[in-house]
């Protein structure tokens, strides 16, 4: 049973009525970011019931040395955490010197939490009966500024309800903080200095062994009924926590207000020795503008955002709220400021998975930020891969590999393979494919040629010498196969031939030949400068092309189709539709042993080949495939709905691909997997925006020109969007009677809908 309890909202995720049991599913629905840090949906004031405390910093990490039972040659030294960072959010409240906690409160009524999505906020309202039976009314806000991007800003207030009270507030940085997992229970920050001055608290810290400098800062200031007032504080300073407190006589409903003003300075941007000047910085800026000003400042931030990147839905609130959750949650974790980072698959909702980059990022993240931001925020995306390249191909000698072979790790912070399960870590090796495919996808999409032979050649030879060496020849077959590897149905492991993974081999290889031919024939010099730092010789590019031309791929003649791996036939094949439900999800159900020999699919496997590659097959291939694979997928990747969804559209199966995207923009909204407690599924977001714009829009680049094949399900009345093709932004709004397109700039696209090419003029609305 999936949860039901938010309440659908075109622009905000709301809640209604506080249950204990489910406050740890909201700390992660209800989290905030901006890019350079976030938060779980944490109470501010004390809270002793079950939570997730959760504070992280972009880019800060902690290599958490790998625990295994049996070493293998190979295995990545660490696996990489997103580090628990110090909690300024903190404010212990005392009431007539009792702590305020709800959840020793006898009552607590009208409980409402808001995650605005348009303006990038979160709030709190509620009444609570006080175990003294005393009443108060509590009101909060907060968000963390996109302009000021190591700023975050809380305005909480209480009024008295039932008498005059007697109220202390005590804001607090506590940097005392721990993981959720560790594999050695290791100490990951190491406080320096925890000092007040004056008004301000500041906590210096370093994370062990990566040496991340922090400065954790924090000012308040106090108001009653609106109006300002002058409070003096008593600090309290231990070796990991500053607090500062705050007491009033508050009238009964008077309102009794504290702004707190508060976030992380880090080396990744300041010198080390300049991190405390540049929090005062931060503070002065933030206590001159004040909380109206800067939540002003965070609405037009957040307007400009949504000004490309949304998607209006008419009719269905549900699905209006989905992916509207869906595109806020990718802007709050990635905004393409910073090169350095990368997009991990919890962004700043929780600890699971550690890493920050995941094949995810080029395989479903890539085209929503081609197509909603400049195209600089893209190519960062591929440097970034690039500028790794050198721990890739040290990756790849770790297993053996030679001659600049490239293997890109599974999970990563910084190229190095951090990931611990040998299945993945060892066999996973399709995740080398997702990143040459990204820059083919983004030279088709964007028009840039200038990436290849500036940076992604150089990455496309060193996957292309990996999947040569990797691949076996066969005198059995007289073809080359790929033994022991993981596709992406991680239900199958250890398998040989996985068509995905043996397919986009084949591609990667052709498709790195035809862009050391084009670069050797276009700039001469790039080849050379190229050519001679990877030591290319002549005859790699036919071995490239003798390995990809004799490729095995393991086919079904009974069936006409693709098969998954060598040994898929030999399964028990029941179908998802005869499996109990009593049994689902099996990952939480099964055994791995019973998971392994079931035919069950995680996620879409040869129908992501189909997805890639979907020009090099016919839609009666894809039809055949669909229908065989599907009905053994149980859906239990967040990354698995939208990729059927698209497909389904494309098979013209609207019902279906419908019922796929709510899954996918509802995944974590309604917890169908029933993990959201641990965070939300970032990386798999994109994936739901390309559930419209490819799936119901039928998007494509084709031929350096854009394609629309636009479909409506049923329940909506419309939807449009926005796309950034090559530097000209086109509005497509789709309606039952036709589709509509809108150009912003001075110069005319042309187009093709339905297979008919169509001049769309700039500032004019045409009509299909």
């Amino acid at each position: 049973m999936n949860q039901n309890y938010i309440i659908p909202n075109e622009w905000s995720v709301v809640e209604e009525g506080f249950d204990k049991e489910r406050v740890k599913s909201s700390e992660s629905l209800f989290s905030i970011g901006n890019g350079a840090m976030g938060q779980r949906a944490n109470f501010e004031e004390d809270y002793s019931g079950a939570s997730f405390q959760g504070s992280y910093i972009a880019g800060v990490y902690y290599p958490d040395k790998t625990r295994v039972g049996w070493w293998k040659n190979g295995y990545p030294e660490y696996f990489a955490k997103v580090l628990n960072a110090p909690n300024w959010i903190g404010i212990h409240i005392r009431i007539d010197g009792e702590v305020f906690d709800l959840a020793s409160c006898k009552d607590v009524r009208n409980f409402r939490r808001e995650l605005n999505m348009k303006e990038g906020w979160l709030a709190r309202t509620f009444e609570a009966v006080l175990p003294n039976g005393e009443e108060i009314r509590v009101a909060t806000k907060r968000f963390l500024s996109i302009d000021l991007d190591e700023l975050g800003v809380i305005n909480y207030s209480i009024e008295p309800l039932s008498k005059a009270m007697t109220i202390a507030y005590e804001p607090y940085i506590d940097a005392g903080i721990t993981n959720e997992d560790s594999n050695w229970d290791d100490k990951f920050w190491d406080v320096t200095a925890a000092v007040i001055e004056g008004e301000r608290g500041f906590v210096r810290s370093h994370t062990m062994k990566t040496n991340f400098e922090v400065c954790t800062f924090m000012e308040s200031e106090f108001f009653m009924d609106g109006a300002p007032l002058k409070l003096s504080g008593a600090s309290k300073t231990t070796d990991r926590k500053v607090a500062i407190s705050y007491t009033a006589d508050v009238a009964k409903n008077a309102v009794f207000t504290t702004v707190k003003y508060g976030g992380y300075t880090v080396d990744r941007n300041h010198p080390a020795s300049e991190l405390k000047s540049a929090a005062i910085a931060v503070l002065e800026r933030a206590k001159e503008a004040g909380f109206d000003s800067l939540l002003e400042l965070q609405q037009r931030a957040w307007a400009s955002i949504w000004d490309m990147a949304d998607i209006h839905i008419d009719g269905d609130v549900k699905a209006q709220q989905g992916i509207r959750f869906n595109i806020f949650q990718l802007n709050q974790t990635y905004l393409g400021t910073d090169a350095q980072l990368n997009i991990g698959p919890k962004g700043f909702t929780g600890e699971k998975y550690g890493g920050s980059t995941y094949w995810d990022t080029e395989a479903y993240c890539l085209p929503f930020y081609m197509a909603t931001k400049e195209h600089k925020v893209a190519r960062n995306l591929l440097a970034y891969r690039y500028q790794q390249l050198d721990r890739a191909i040290e990756n790849a000698e770790k297993l053996g590999f030679t001659n600049g072979a490239a293997l890109y790790p599974m999970v990563t912070m910084n190229g190095e393979e951090c990931h611990n399960e040998w299945e993945i870590t060892f066999e996973e090796i399709h995740r080398n494919a997702a990143i040459a495919f990204a820059i083919y996808n983004y030279e088709r999409y964007t028009g840039d040629e200038s990436y290849i032979p500036e940076m992604g050649l150089e990455v496309l030879i060193g996957i292309a010498r990996f999947w040569k060496q990797r691949a076996t020849f066969s005198t059995a077959k007289k073809k080359y196969v790929i033994l022991g590897v993981t596709g992406p149905n991680e239900y199958e492991n250890n398998v040989n031939n996985n068509w995905y993974t043996n397919y986009a081999a084949k591609w990667c290889l052709e498709y790195a030949a035809k862009c050391v031919e084009k670069v050797a024939k276009e700039d001469a010099d790039a080849y050379a400068r190229i050519s001679s730092k990877v030591r290319l010789a002549s005859e790699e590019l036919s071995e490239w092309k003798t390995v990809a031309s004799a490729m095995f791929f393991p086919y079904s003649e009974e069936h006409d189709v693709y098969l998954q791996q060598d040994g898929f036939l030999d399964k028990e094949l029941i179908t998802v539709a005869d499996l109990p439900t009593t049994e689902r999800p099996i990952n939480q159900k099964w055994s791995w042993d019973r998971i392994l020999r079931s035919p069950y699919i995680k996620q879409a496997d040869t129908l992501q080949g189909f997805y890639f590659f979907e020009d090099d097959f016919t839609q009666e291939e894809l039809e055949r495939h669909f229908d065989f694979y599907e009905p053994f997928t149980v859906h239990e990747s967040s990354l698995s709905p939208c990729v059927h969804s698209i497909q389904a559209a494309k098979l013209g199966r609207m019902e279906q691909a419908y019922t796929f995207y709510l899954r996918t923009s509802r995944l974590d909204l309604d917890d169908y997997n029933r993990e959201v407690e641990e965070g939300l599924h970032i990386t798999s977001m994109a994936g739901t925006w390309m559930s419209i714009i490819e799936g119901f829009g039928g998007m494509r680049v084709k031929e350096n020109q854009l394609n629309f094949t636009p479909q409506i399900p049923a329940q909506w009345e419309g939807y449009s969007f926005k796309v950034n093709f090559r530097g000209q932004v086109l509005k497509v709004s789709v309606q039952k009677k036709g589709t509509e397109f809108e150009l912003e700039g001075d110069k005319e696209l042309t187009i093709v809908v339905n297979d008919k090419k169509i001049i769309v003029p700039p500032n004019n609305l045409i009509t299909v």
